[in-house]
């Protein structure tokens, strides 16, 4: 499996739901295939790889580089998304990276009142989720905008038709023009659901949902290149769509529901 595909999965699923256990084929896709078990044989757990824990507290984040080529995309220019990554996810890694370090700073402060203490958690859930939706966002960008057969046919079964999902997500986004946000394709590990989501800013996200496809709908996605003409810029997103990478996010969120069963 491609690094990057193995690193995006695994933010994909810390977005949304903290699961215990991922399968081996999720991860390594190219190791040998596991010996099938009988439907009444749950696996040992031994046998079941897990994701490691990563320290809380004392983590650094890192700005992760473009997956694409910023001056090839159709209709967004190299100039917004130079300056969307440079100014605005970059800058969310940096704040995130100083609010774990007050919060660690006012967790061993006995005099710290548990709101001060709780605005900056506030702030650490905004920073989080900004930094792992622009990820998502930049990692499904740098495609055609095709879709192949099998994910317009999931989208068929979930919407009833690939033009009903295409039109509902486009009208969420077309709500968000002017304000801040983001429209989630999302499958909900709990419920079995794939559905579009409103998310008015950084800290709604739907629970136990992994993101399949992400659409940032704050200015500064687009602004430079459409003022405030944001439907342009989302017809311009579906142009640029890398449907190979929500495929893999939707085939891998698939198969997470099956093993985790909850």
């Amino acid at each position: 499996m491609p690094s990057y595909y193995r690193r995006n999965f695994i933010v994909n699923a810390s977005t949304g739901a903290a699961l215990a256990v991922l399968s081996a084929d999720l991860l390594a896709a190219d190791s040998p295939a596991a010996t099938p078990t009988s439907p009444t044989t749950t696996p040992a757990t031994e046998s079941i790889p897990k994701a490691s824990i990563t320290p809380a507290f004392t983590s650094v984040h890192e700005p992760k580089p473009l997956p694409f080529n910023p001056g090839k995309l159709d209709g967004i220019s190299e100039k917004l998304i130079n300056s969307h990554w440079a100014n605005n996810y970059t800058a969310s890694v940096k704040a995130l990276n100083s609010i774990n370090q007050l919060i660690v700073t006012a967790l061993n402060d006995a005099n710290t009142l548990p709101f001060v203490y709780n605005e900056l958690k506030r702030e650490h859930l905004l920073r989080t989720n900004s930094v792992v939706l622009h990820e998502l966002y930049f990692h499904n960008l740098g495609g055609n905008g095709k879709p192949d057969e099998t994910v317009q046919k999931l989208l068929e079964d979930a919407f009833g038709s690939y033009e009903t999902w295409e039109k509902e997500f486009r009208r969420i986004g077309s709500g968000l023009g002017g304000g801040s946000g983001w429209v989630v394709l999302g499958y909900n590990l709990h419920t079995g659901l794939l559905e579009n989501y409103w998310l008015g800013d950084h800290q709604h996200s739907p629970a136990a949902t992994f993101p399949v496809l992400v659409l940032d709908m704050y200015e500064h996605s687009y602004q430079i290149d459409y003022g405030a003409t944001a439907t342009s810029y989302v017809d311009a997103f579906f142009k640029n769509i890398q449907w190979n990478v929500v495929a893999f996010r939707l085939d891998k969120a698939r198969e997470l529901r099956a093993l985790v069963n909850y």
